[in-house]
């Protein structure tokens, strides 16, 4: 078993089913807890978003793994026929097999765990959250689609984040429906004046703000 130091990036292989899922795994010092990054679709563990989200997370002493739903197998049969982008039980059954990954992998650190799933990811980290059989402490969505979680959503007992930038009407609506069908504590955050993918000035650090806020007070 490799030990994994602290303040030191990692590039790591997850193994799901017949896949090895590659990532990136960072544990800062005196370290929290640990946040599994679920992407939307066309991204990966290279999104300059989440990377950001996971700098300012490292800051403040939780550790982030950021992995690849999909091999480059499927990313190409997905460009073509968008044939997994919308397989939530699918992107579930990874997210899930990654948390199992770090369970075995980081006995030398028994972390509570969160979810950060951005778009589809958002619909995956719910998924995720409600089946996965270890406990999941906390979850957030960046412009979520929590509407692709379906029957899952009554199931999530992890407190919830909703964050959905303001000119988003389509992802707001989407996501205010979706809190009426979770049981969990939820809130929705709408950030004034930013997009779908919050790249207005300021927008996405206001992200990294909430969600560190989010999962420092529920994973301690």
């Amino acid at each position: 078993m490799t030990i994994y130091a602290t303040n030191k990036e990692y590039s790591v292989s997850i193994p799901s089913a017949s896949a090895n899922l590659p990532g990136f795994l960072y544990i800062p010092d005196d370290a929290q807890g640990i946040i599994l990054f679920a992407h939307g679709s066309g991204s990966s563990r290279h999104s300059s978003r989440n990377q950001l989200v996971a700098r300012v997370l490292n800051e403040a002493k939780l550790a982030t793994l950021l992995f690849d739903l999909l091999t480059p197998a499927e990313e190409a049969v997905d460009s073509r026929t968008a044939e997994f982008r919308f397989n939530i039980p699918f992107l579930a059954s990874r997210l899930m097999d990654a948390t199992q990954w770090c369970v075995n992998q980081l006995t030398d650190y028994p972390f509570k765990i969160g979810y950060f799933g951005a778009s589809t990811g958002g619909g995956a980290a719910l998924v995720a959250a409600a089946k996965s059989t270890t406990a999941i402490s906390a979850v957030v969505s960046r412009g979520g689609r929590p509407d692709l979680a379906k029957e899952a959503l009554p199931l999530v007992k992890a407190p919830t984040l909703l964050i959905v930038g303001g000119h988003d009407d389509i992802v707001i609506t989407m996501n205010k429906a979706a809190m009426e069908q979770m049981h969990c504590y939820v809130e929705l955050e709408i950030i004034p004046g930013a997009t779908h993918l919050f790249e207005e000035p300021g927008a996405l650090n206001e992200v990294a703000r909430l969600a560190t806020d989010w999962f420092l007070n529920y994973l301690n």
